[in-house]
């Protein structure tokens, strides 16, 4: 259940800090982290929960896919939106 509830956590402290930051690169970072720590957490929660049958090893092969892939995914969204011209946020502050 820690498992379960923590990458609730995860997920819901990610998605306000996609609702929060102001620019698509700085919404990338707790994308990543909802899809690195998030759903790895709840799935582990999950597997722990269901004791060890076939669907929990299937659950631990999702969760080493999710850990591969989400870093890379993330990456390629950021080179993508490079090779696009977006440019990043600027804030609006002067500096002293």
């Amino acid at each position: 259940m820690f498992f379960v509830v923590s990458g609730a956590f995860f997920m819901f402290s990610a998605a306000l800090g996609v609702l929060r930051m102001p620019d698509f690169y700085t919404r990338l970072h707790p994308a990543g982290v909802a899809d690195s720590l998030g759903a790895p957490f709840v799935l582990v929660g999950i597997a722990i929960l269901n004791g060890a049958t076939l669907f929990s090893g299937k659950i631990i092969f999702l969760i080493l896919f999710m850990l591969i892939t989400s870093p890379t995914a993330c990456h390629a969204l950021a080179k993508a939106a490079v090779y696009s011209g977006l440019k990043p946020y600027k804030s609006k502050r002067r500096k002293k």
